[in-house]
């Protein structure tokens, strides 16, 4: 498409609409000379004539008619387009597309997440449930425009900001814990060297962070078994079936109700953060920062 047409089409579509010169001039404040004169070169440029002239005015011609049907739907595309921006600042609506672990959306995005909509109704929001390595390549991806992750991570494209602080603890039932100290009553202060410890698969980042604690305080664990989500390792440390490798903050209530118990023997594990991350390259949408702004207004 030549694009100097672009401004021929619009007085192009207001004649072929009202079939009159004259009437297509007033609708559009020019003169009736500048709208000839606009057919004119629109026509030259095509080669081959558009309308057809007569004394009551002018019809379009076989080109005219093939050539108005496409340029109709253009111009109603782009009255749709308008359309749907000024309900977008009336309404605020935006589109937003969130990267997070199933984790961490049960326990930190949902709650936030339930107010925001509350609060921004036509938002539309989708959510990405997948790990928080997943969630990174998808960032640097731009298949989504921002993720909930914890630390540590590894990506030079990524802009981190921290929302809350975490702490990766172990804990298990209290029968569990009196009936491993009944088998084994010596290993009071390496408990983790006889007992069913519960961790999160190799692959998972908080597993990375806490096998370098672990081997850094030289503990070793001889009967580690792997589990896929973190509400699982707090269903099992429930039901007595080992150690569980937890975040202290997910399960307050089952600390405070007495289903778990800390284990205050295992290494202490220096806390990290969660927060939101966003590729470097990628502009931050007003939809994205007023979901930011509103979160972090909640937080702190």
């Amino acid at each position: 498409m030549d694009p100097n047409n672009l401004s021929l089409y619009r007085i192009f579509f207001e004649v072929a609409s009202t079939g009159n010169i004259s009437r297509a001039a007033k609708n559009l404040y020019i003169s009736q000379p500048a709208i000839s004169k606009a057919i004119q070169r629109l026509e030259q440029n095509m080669g081959f004539p558009l309308f057809i002239r007569s004394s009551r005015g002018v019809i379009l011609s076989q080109d005219g008619e093939v050539l108005y049907e496409h340029v109709k739907r253009a111009f109603s595309i782009l009255s749709e387009g308008e359309k749907e921006l000024r309900q977008i600042h009336e309404f605020g609506i935006g589109y937003i597309r969130i990267g997070v672990s199933t984790t961490l959306c049960k326990y930190i995005l949902l709650p936030y997440l339930a107010e925001f909509v509350k609060n921004h109704p036509h938002m539309r929001i989708s959510i990405e449930c997948q790990s928080s390595g997943q969630t990174l390549r998808l960032l640097e991806e731009n298949r989504i425009d921002i993720g909930l992750i914890g630390q540590p991570f590894e990506s030079k494209n990524i802009n981190f900001h921290q929302l809350m602080e975490i702490h990766d603890v172990f804990v298990a039932s209290r029968s569990y814990i009196d009936n491993l100290l009944l088998r084994e009553p010596s290993i009071q202060n390496n408990l983790l060297n006889k007992a069913n410890v519960m961790l999160l698969d190799k692959s998972n980042m908080t597993r990375k962070y806490i096998d370098e604690y672990v081997k850094d305080f030289q503990t070793e664990i001889n009967h580690a078994i792997e589990v896929t989500s973190m509400d699982l390792l707090i269903d099992f440390a429930k039901i007595g079936l080992g150690i569980g490798c937890v975040i202290q903050e997910f399960v307050q209530k089952e600390l405070a109700e007495g289903d778990l118990i800390l284990i205050k023997e295992a290494p202490l594990i220096k806390s990290r953060y969660v927060g939101f991350a966003y590729a470097k390259k990628s502009p931050v949408s007003s939809a994205i920062q007023n979901f930011i702004d509103f979160i972090y207004k909640q937080t702190f």
